[in-house]
């Protein structure tokens, strides 16, 4: 597990990637089928925190198999804006295709530019390129910071995006023991909403 700064891509064609900087920065795995270290899901451009990474050929295909069978629990933290239901299900279509994800407003404070600001626990049910991001310009409170699904009047310049990539939960693919791996959010959170009660995680 590695955290993922914002600004850089996963992989891609670009030489500043998440993949390609892995080599040079993880110890190698020492069993027989250890391989280059490389990511096993992705996360935006944009999008802070924690990234899973293998480092052998049977660890990445097991792990691949279990995000594709939906067996790795995914939490992620988002600011939102605008007033919210304090529970949600959102289950809209991205490009034709079913998509669902859950939300958890935690904290929400008054806001002069925005009018109010949300922090949002979000579970994504499926896995859709930006479906997040998508999900929550669909329904009003877009993330803030998001430039791409923001609304022209509500963008916040310079900050970047308030998503940020909080938790995973998943049996290890050789021992079976029960992970839960936490990457905890960022300061720039902490600053909107005050020192952050552990109560809320």
């Amino acid at each position: 597990m590695i955290h993922k700064p914002a600004g850089i891509l996963v992989s891609g064609n670009s030489f500043k990637t998440i993949a390609n900087a892995l080599a040079q920065n993880i110890k190698a795995s020492k069993l027989p089928d250890a391989t280059i270290p490389q990511p096993v899901h992705r996360l935006d451009y944009a999008t802070t925190g924690i990234l899973l990474v293998g480092k052998t050929s049977s660890g990445i295909r097991t792990l691949n198999k279990m995000f594709e069978n939906k067996k790795i629990g995914k939490t992620y933290y988002a600011v939102t804006i605008g007033e919210m239901d304090c529970k949600g299900e959102i289950d809209s279509k991205i490009d034709g295709k079913a998509t669902q994800s859950t939300y958890t407003v935690h904290q929400s404070i008054s806001s002069k530019r925005f009018g109010m600001l949300n922090l949002v626990e979000l579970t994504p049910l499926t896995g859709r390129r930006h479906q997040l991001r998508k999900h929550l310009s669909g329904i009003g409170n877009p993330i803030l910071g998001d430039k791409d699904y923001g609304m022209e009047n509500l963008i916040l310049r310079g900050k970047g995006l308030y998503l940020h990539a909080y938790s995973l939960k998943l049996a290890h693919p050789f021992t079976g023991e029960q992970l839960y791996i936490i990457d905890e959010l960022p300061k720039r959170f902490g600053k909107i909403f005050g020192p952050l009660k552990p109560s809320i995680f």
